[in-house]
């Protein structure tokens, strides 16, 4: 046991330097203060009515909180059979937020460097540059919390692909199944998805070696490990995949419903919409120099800037000044709509990828080329659509996801990865003066393009004024009675300081890791001077830069970044006792509402995730005008709008609203969505239902006719998965129920007795009622999640048994052997 300690203390002394990095860092999450993040705060108001009912020790499947209802498995949702929910639930309990992700980005990584072959100071300076790389301290920030947990796997997920090619079949195994599972149960299939396309780029390099060196049956047994261990990964998490496959068809990255344009996938996103947010292909110098572009769109603003000079002399108020500079002249000019901020991976980590480019002799360097070059080309979009396009039209579910420019999460790994080995390779290496001379080389390289932007910017860089800049450049002109043309210049100073300012910085970080690498080949310093002067730099470098967007400022109170205060308008509707109705908030944009569902049910609400049908609703009858019809149907009891001339915020309740569920007079069929969609444009929801003629069979319509829409129908008990109603009718009757129709999952049971239902007027439950008094039950109980438990936990029992006999096996072989005396006895 001694020796294990000796042989490892060094790897527990360095991860205590990371916890100490994470306290100083993130001193506040230690405080008891909480991250503002506006997407997790306005997330959380999806999870209002899961939470309600988890304070019951209840777990609901299905909300009526947004969109009218759907699935909670892209909200929230308890995997309970799940080995990697307990392991995450661990972690959220040790650490406050978002340590514990911080600590998995470091100590993941440096894990892969160890396996690597690296020493640890060189493999706490690799951790380091991967962790605070500015892309993954942002997604913290902006409250992407699944994405940086996704991202922070890619290190020993690749580090079990490694052990396992290496010949280290079980242990491989283990560690990739393992944090594979990992990076599933982070659920955000945009990321897994790009680490699996560089991925893939490996393994073809790897097969042309095997074939090249007749190693081909070792590679195809390794290979093999490796499927196994994502197969058993899948496995342990069964039901998150499986209920996201059954939920994803019907979501809006599903086929369309209606008749696309000939332009459009027929399955997936809209091309411009996938293309949003497309990296500029000249952005790419952020990788060296933060502020090349500007930084972040919400950049604080110097009061000492050319804007504010400008404007000072109009007699305004210079915090008014300073508040209309940052809002509406932002010193980011890129190609984005808007930034939270740049993909920097540092100026120190830039200048040792592009040294091993040059010197690095392991075959990994060609992978981590190609996925850089891969995943730059394609977070290019719009921008550069020849690659893009083709993956997006043929590559299978590319055109699922959108924000294109996250692919550079990959890039933002694989430099330092390179960069780190570099290093250890100019550590290893004999021949000094060939690894110096390409040193100077990448030095003249990464120098002469900062130089470059510090004394002549205009170079390489436009500084552009964008066409709405420039209109609101106009309107701020003729309100402060200046020359428009003395803030356009003034703004493109600012832009062109900041980006000196910012080359000159990196092109000192440059010289210090030039100097500091020439010491060590000039036999003037050991190689852990070496590593822990990399280390130090590379923290330096990119904390600096990180602290403007990750920092004190960034925390607040527990409490404030909780709920926010109900409205006048809130506090009257909260009074009415009625367990399902909904809300139509005018004031709020319907598919990202994150403010009206924290009080009540929302017509709208706020997921990427939510259903195709209710987004291709909003599309065609509340997007351009408000179809009163379908808020009816939607049972929208109150509607809030505000004054055009005042604004200040009214409501007034809706007096046609159709309630929870009615009995129609008349059914009339449409031959597909289209016809469905027109229909309900003008129609009468009380009494008539529109309903797709597949549903036909379903329907008796022998038994239809006199007494039609009589009787009652009410709701007699709620639950978000489980509603209970009563009818009384003297003939048989059609019902629509204003709750979303979803078929993979609900059952409808009339006095206990399974039977079917169909769908109305687009986005409804409908279902026939025979005659008399009766019970009816409709019950979400999905065999994706039910049946994927099952499954998950057989994956789990698998996965611990195989990391225990992977252990087993590994310490078997570093335990010494006997000595012959101790047989004897």
């Amino acid at each position: 046991m001694n020796n294990w300690f000796k042989r490892n203390g060094i790897h527990f002394a360095i991860a205590a330097i990371f916890l100490v990095i994470c306290f100083i860092y993130l001193t506040p999450a230690f405080q008891g203060k909480t991250l503002g993040q506006n997407d997790v705060t306005r997330a959380q108001s999806t999870q209002k009515e899961i939470n309600e009912y988890k304070a019951k020790d209840t777990t609901i499947l299905w909300t009526n909180q947004i969109y009218g209802g759907m699935p909670t498995y892209q909200i929230w949702a308890p995997y309970k059979a799940n080995l990697t929910s307990h392991i995450v639930d661990g972690i959220n309990r040790t650490f406050p937020a978002p340590i514990g992700t911080v600590l998995l980005f470091l100590l993941g990584t440096y894990f892969l460097f160890i396996v690597l072959k690296v020493n640890p100071w060189l493999s706490a300076a690799g951790a380091v540059a991967f962790t605070f790389s500015s892309y993954n301290i942002i997604l913290l920030v902006a409250g992407h919390s699944n994405q940086a947990f996704a991202i922070a796997f890619f290190g020993p997920i690749l580090a079990g692909i490694i052990l396992t090619l290496r010949g280290k079949h079980l242990l491989g195994f283990s560690v990739t199944a393992l944090f594979l599972a990992m990076e599933i149960r982070a659920n955000h299939v945009q990321m897994t998805y790009y680490l699996m396309l560089a991925l893939l780029v490996m393994l073809g390099i790897e097969l042309y070696h095997a074939i090249k060196n007749k190693t081909l049956n070792d590679f195809i047994k390794s290979v093999g490990y490796i499927a196994a261990a994502l197969a058993l990964a899948v496995a342990v998490n069964a039901s998150i995949l499986w209920s996201t496959a059954d939920y994803g068809s019907e979501s809006i990255r599903g086929k369309s419903n209606l008749t696309r344009q000939a332009s459009e996938p027929n399955n997936g996103l809209p091309r411009d919409y996938a293309y949003e947010w497309s990296q500029g292909v000249g952005e790419c110098l952020t990788f060296l120099i933060p502020n090349a572009y500007g930084g972040s769109s919400q950049g604080s603003i110097d009061p000492d800037s050319h804007v504010i000079k400008a404007l000072s002399g109009s007699g305004v108020d210079p915090n008014q000044i300073i508040g209309i500079s940052a809002r509406y002249l932002p010193l980011y000019w890129g190609d984005k709509q808007f930034t939270e901020g740049p993909f920097y991976f540092g100026a120190v980590i830039c200048l040792l990828f592009v040294w091993g480019l040059m010197i690095v002799k392991n075959r990994i360097k060609w992978w981590l080329l190609g996925a850089v070059v891969l995943t730059m080309l394609l977070s290019f979009g719009r921008n550069w659509p020849y690659l893009s396009d083709l993956f997006f039209n043929y590559f299978p579910l590319y055109n699922k996801f959108r924000a294109v420019e996250s692919i550079l999460a990959v890039a933002g790994f694989c430099f330092p990865i390179l960069a780190v080995l570099a290093v250890n390779e100019a550590i290893v290496n004999e021949d000094k003066q060939t690894v110096f001379k390409k040193l100077k080389i990448a030095f003249y390289i990464t120098g002469g393009i900062t130089l470059i932007v510090a004394v002549i910017p205009s170079l390489l860089l436009s500084f552009s004024i964008r066409e709405q800049t420039a209109g609101i450049i106009s309107q701020i002109a003729q309100q402060f009675k200046i020359d428009s043309s003395s803030i356009t210049r003034a703004l493109i100073s600012d832009r062109e300081s900041i980006a000196q300012a910012d080359a000159i910085r990196s092109l000192i970080f440059i010289a210090i890791a030039f100097g500091l690498a020439w010491a060590f080949l000039k036999n003037k310093i050991k190689p852990g001077i070496l590593s822990i002067g990399f280390l130090a730099l590379i923290l330096v470098d990119l904390w600096a830069v990180d602290k403007r967007y990750l920092n004190a400022d960034s925390f607040a109170p527990k409490q404030d970044n909780e709920a926010p205060q109900p409205r006048e308008v809130d506090q009257f509707i909260m009074k009415d006792k009625d367990p399902d109705f909904r809300v139509f908030d005018a004031t709020q944009y319907l598919p990202g509402d994150g403010f009206t569902p924290f009080f009540y049910k929302s017509l709208g609400g706020y997921s990427a995730a939510r259903l195709k049908r209710w987004q291709e609703l909003f599309d065609n009858q509340l997007s351009k005008s408000i179809n009163q019809d379908v808020l009816d149907m939607m049972n929208v009891k109150y509607i809030i709008n505000s004054d055009p001339k005042t604004q200040n915020v009214g409501m007034q309740v809706n007096q046609t609203a159709c309630g929870h569920a009615w009995f129609v007079k008349s059914i009339k069929y449409a031959d597909n969505a289209d016809q469905e969609m027109v229909a309900i444009s003008s129609f009468t929801p009380k009494d008539e239902a529109i309903v797709d003629k597949q549903y036909k069979s379903v329907i008796d319509e022998k038994t239809l006719g006199a007494g039609a829409g009589e009787g009652k129908i009410e709701l007699t008990s709620y639950s978000p998965d489980h509603m209970v109603y009563t009818s009384g009718s003297t003939a048989s009757q059609i019902a629509v129920f204003s709750e979303v129709y979803y078929n993979k999952g609900w059952k409808m049971y009339i006095d206990g007795v399974e039977k079917p239902y169909f769908r109305a007027d687009y986005l409804l439950r409908a279902a026939q009622i025979p005659i008399g008094n009766h019970k009816i039950e409709f019950i979400f109980h999905p065999a994706s999640y039910y049946t994927g438990e099952n499954i998950s936990l057989a994956g789990s029992i698998l996965l611990v048994l195989a990391l225990g006999g992977a252990a087993y096996t590994e310490n078997k072989k570093k335990a010494p052997a006997a000595k012959p005396a101790d047989k004897k006895a």
